[in-house]
């Protein structure tokens, strides 16, 4: 029914880029075809809301009309044509969603600068990439608008909202998006790297990688379905599927979900507005759009739970709350399924170079094995790896490589980074450790994270799960600090439970009871809060350059 010849989800092998790799056979080609289905089948359901005291909705039709407006003006008054760059520093917006379909209909590349980032992280994104013109709105747009490589080159610095008035008041609108020659390994987005591991690179994505994100999501989907019947909350059968979107467009999470996900099934993308993530207003907009899925890291999960009006507000129709980045503690799941019983929890593994792709795991089977990330989604290989590149046995830990159709094209303009993470046949090397048990994979430690100290290798998640387990713990971090004889220590770094006392012997008698001796947190520093980026990962980095780590 559903993999089987001419079936939605066949498979095939084909060439990629020069690599054998298994694709759906009834795929579409690119980006726009998936916009321009959805004006088709679904042309008056409900696409983007947008949250705010001007609150404003868009259907899948009148989202492709504006798209091709906004492509109009784009290609009229500002040249953009296809391989060009258009940079965009600005919050979550309208114009922003429009103006990304815009660009990728036009061929061009939408390149997503972090609205976060310092006058110096926005000269070094668009000198590096080199847009045809910037767009933008509020502090980034003011951020970006006079560093040193727009005043040298004058590219063209444009308000969304300008951008948003000309589409409207164009003399005879475009009916259609532009006629432009698409191939799927075209390049579609640059989408920086988080920057918690060194200054940000420019990862490569093509219309295949948006593409096959969406359907490896509905494969997936439609055979935990069969799995899982009657085990947890089910969507009405006439109700539309609707999702909030707290995650940055410029990160994997926001423009997966959004650009290719919703058109596709149909779903209801709610924008909270701008502003940094906050419990209560995730928790008001479920009650008020009725959310039927959630996302977010572990931690916006435990604020949503430790919130004290959580019951206020109904989360009863929330069917789904899916993760990714970081394994959902055991304590953490017992603690949704207590305040939310029936929901299907999901947790997956993946990265901007892979546009989130690797594995997934929810259901029952995540219960089952609540310590993993899962198994390689289909059409996807999943490898553990020893130091010269060889493939490791069951249960031992090395590097995890990925090989797919979710791999990116490469860094842009970074030849030397791109050839240092494709391994032959397009490998992947994520930089991650793990091991593979029964089919599923376990994470470890980033490369970078481990700690070596006398001769044991230790990695921080072991440590930090244990930690947050810690009924007055709320947030847990660990480092290695130097140690002139060790090499390295384990530091922790804890946020209390509001209201809650601990002491640093309370924090090791509670690790020493289940770890090694040698795991045990050798310093315990408490914190208000832990440093988060923007997608809702702690920096490390930060932490340990306050420590002394080099």
């Amino acid at each position: 029914m559903l993999c089987g010849p001419g079936a939605p989800f066949e498979r095939t092998t084909e060439d990629v880029l020069g690599t054998p790799v298994e694709v759906f056979a009834q795929r579409p080609r690119s980006l726009p075809e998936l916009l321009d289905r959805a004006r088709t089948t679904t042309p008056d359901l409900p696409y983007l809301v947008f949250d705010g005291p001007r609150p404003e909705t868009f259907t899948f039709a009148r989202a492709h009309a504006m798209a091709a407006a906004y492509a109009a003006v784009l290609a009229d008054r500002h040249g953009v044509t296809k391989g060009d760059r258009v940079a965009v520093a600005a919050p979550n917006t309208r114009e922003y969603v429009l103006a990304y379909w815009a660009t990728v209909s036009l061929g061009a590349i939408l390149v997503g600068l972090n609205g976060w980032w310092t006058p110096a992280e926005m000269d070094h994104g668009v000198e590096l990439t080199e847009p045809a013109v910037v767009l933008g709105s509020g502090r980034p747009l003011e951020r970006v608008s006079g560093v040193p490589w727009i005043r040298r080159t004058g590219t063209p610095v444009v308000a969304l909202e300008e951008l948003h008035r000309a589409a409207l008041s164009l003399d005879r609108a475009p009916t259609e998006l532009p006629p432009v020659d698409l191939h799927e390994d075209d390049p579609a987005a640059i989408m920086f790297t988080s920057g918690t591991t060194g200054r940000p690179k420019g990862a490569t994505i093509s219309h295949r990688n948006f593409v096959y994100f969406t359907m490896h999501g509905m494969l997936g989907g439609a055979v935990n379905a069969m799995r899982d019947a009657g085990l947890y909350r089910q969507q009405p059968p006439d109700g539309q599927r609707v999702t909030l979107c707290a995650s940055p467009l410029f990160h994997v999470s926001g423009a997966g979900v959004v650009i290719a996900v919703a058109p596709v099934v149909g779903i209801k993308v709610v924008f909270p507005g701008p502003g940094r993530w906050d419990a209560e207003r995730v928790l008001k907009l479920t009650d008020e759009h009725l959310i039927t899925q959630w996302s977010g890291v572990p931690t916006h999960y435990w604020r949503l739970l430790d919130h004290p009006d959580f019951d206020r507000y109904r989360t009863d129709q929330v069917t789904m709350a899916g993760s990714g980045g970081a394994v959902f503690a055991p304590e953490l799941m017992r603690s949704i399924q207590k305040r939310m019983p029936g929901v299907q929890l999901g947790n997956g593994y993946g990265m901007t170079e892979t546009l989130g792709t690797g594995t997934l795991i929810n259901g029952a089977l995540l219960e089952e094995h609540p310590g993993t990330v899962g198994p390689a989604v289909p059409c996807t290989r999943v490898q553990v790896r020893d130091l010269d590149g060889e493939p490791l046995p069951e249960g031992e830990v090395g590097e995890i490589h990925i090989q797919g159709p979710g791999v990116f094209l490469g860094y842009w303009r970074n030849p030397g980074a791109t050839e240092a993470v494709l391994a032959p046949g397009r490998w992947y090397r994520t930089g991650d450790y793990g091991r593979i048990t029964g089919g599923l994979l376990y994470l470890e430690s980033r490369m970078r994270d481990l700690i070596l100290r006398g001769g044991e290798n230790i990695y921080p998640i072991e440590i930090e799960y244990r930690l947050v387990e810690h009924p007055d713990i709320a947030e847990a971090c660990v480092i290695g600090v130097p140690h002139q004889v060790l090499g390295q220590e384990v530091k922790a770094f804890v946020v209390p439970e509001s209201g809650r006392t601990l002491t640093g012997q309370d924090v090791r008698e509670w690790a020493a009871a289940t770890l090694a001796s040698f795991k045990v947190p050798a310093h315990v520093e408490f914190r208000d809060s832990l440093p988060y980026n923007e997608t809702g990962k702690v920096m490390k980095r930060l932490l340990e350059e306050e420590s002394g780590t080099p």
